[in-house]
């Protein structure tokens, strides 16, 4: 899921997904879907007040209700305007506020100033977020199997689309609430989720060679394809992710003070931003603590560090004399069941350069953009976190971010080429 403030993750190619399988049903499985994962929106976006809603706490974030607009946006202008005739944009002014990079759909608001939109407010954002809701369900109950069979893959797109945003609704929400003097709880009751440590500490891929990407027609974004081979190996990855315990003891060696472990722009973000440690750890009376959506909390040092950037991943992996793993590494390693947490609490970092695979081609149209013209400068994650909503993890799912990001839930698992024979 990817992906900066609209994550961009990719745009999808026409898949046999579950909705799109059978006649029998289809408008009724496909609505069910698009309730099911508007529902998910709404509840996240339930223990925010008006004012939650609005703050923008850096140009890397987005506000909440301006999350919930530009999801119902998507449909209003993919589907609803395509395949409805004469639809009629619920407000004129929408599409420029609330479009977020799709050039070829139109001018937009400028996206560092999005917390500046006091108006529309959350409550008129639920309002354009229902009419959208009931214009989908007329126009699902209404249309013919053609039709049907045509906006399946992209009611996909759309879902899977809002999903992404589920996850940075949560993490953009974070970041805001870090930034207070007195700290607030998202969720009171939240709680870092348990990390499974089983196995040896290193599991071994020996030399060969394997497909990496997506390897069929379900559902998957279009930087996930072409499936090709690729030479994995040897190598030893590590099973576990790398824990708040390790990190301390990076830290305490001095790991943010010695220029010579990091790349060369690394170093100028530590002294630019005056890292000491992973962002929203905080020391309070000699003890380290961290923010979470359960509000602030002693860090524990057995749970898998999070919220680090790339430089960082990379510097404690040369601090421990290892390195990341490459993204097709990570990819056979998990495709075998090897990885421990490999989904569900961190992203992970990975050495690779947020390419093209061999024969990439984006999409034609405006849903061209959902990814292709993101491939440069950034680097891939893998995995899944505790916020990226369920059912929407993959083994082949390639999440990218710029190296100095570190406001998602990021963490690391180390790879050592030094024993491998």
């Amino acid at each position: 899921m990817t992906k900066a403030a609209d994550i961009p993750a990719a745009s999808v190619e026409r898949s046999n997904s579950p909705s799109a399988k059978s006649l029998t049903g289809l408008a009724d499985s496909l609505l069910d879907a698009y309730r099911r994962v508007r529902d998910e929106t709404e509840h996240r976006a339930a223990p925010l007040s008006p004012e939650d809603q609005l703050v923008q706490s850096m140009p890397d974030a987005s506000p909440a209700k301006w999350h919930r607009a530009h999801t119902t946006w998507f449909f209003e202008q993919f589907l609803l305007g395509k395949y409805v005739p004469g639809y009629k944009p619920y407000h004129p002014d929408y599409a420029y506020l609330f479009n977020s990079y799709y050039v070829s759909a139109g001018p937009r608001h400028a996206r560092a100033q999005r917390g500046h939109l006091t108006r529309p407010g959350a409550e008129a954002v639920t309002a354009y977020r229902k009419h959208v809701d009931a214009a989908m369900a007329k126009f699902l109950g209404s249309a013919s199997t053609e039709t049907l069979r045509d906006v399946a893959p992209l009611m996909e797109v759309g879902l899977n689309h809002e999903q992404q945003h589920q996850e940075l609704m949560l993490t953009d929400i974070l970041h805001a609430f870090a930034q207070n003097p007195i700290p607030p709880a998202y969720d009171p009751d939240w709680k870092f989720p348990a990390s499974r440590r089983e196995g040896d500490d290193w599991v071994t891929l020996t030399e060969g060679i394997h497909t990496v990407g997506h390897p069929n027609e379900t559902f998957h974004f279009d930087n996930e394809k072409p499936a090709h081979r690729a030479l994995v190996g040897p190598v030893k990855l590590a099973r576990n992710l790398i824990t708040n315990r390790e990190w301390l003891a990076f830290m305490q060696d001095g790991g943010y003070r010695t220029a010579t472990l990091w790349l060369m722009d690394g170093f100028a973000a530590v002294e630019r931003e005056e890292w000491d440690a992973p962002g929203h750890w905080r020391k309070i009376d000699g003890a380290w603590q961290i923010m979470t959506l359960g509000g602030l909390q002693p860090v524990d040092p057995d749970a898998p560090v999070s919220h680090v950037s790339y430089y960082e991943a990379d510097a404690f992996a040369r601090w421990s004399g290892k390195h990341l793993p490459t993204e097709m590494e990570w990819e056979v390693a998990a495709r075998a069941g090897h990885l421990n947490d490999a989904f569900g609490i961190v992203w992970q970092w990975t050495r690779s350069a947020y390419s093209p695979y061999p024969g990439y081609r984006a999409i034609e149209g405006a849903l061209g953009e959902y990814n292709g013209k993101f491939m440069v400068n950034q680097l891939v994650l893998r995995g899944s976190s505790l916020a990226t909503p369920a059912g929407h993890s993959r083994v082949t799912y390639r999440n990218f971010f710029y190296p100095h990001h570190r406001w998602q839930f990021t963490g690391l698992r180390l790879a050592d080429y030094s024993t491998s024979t």
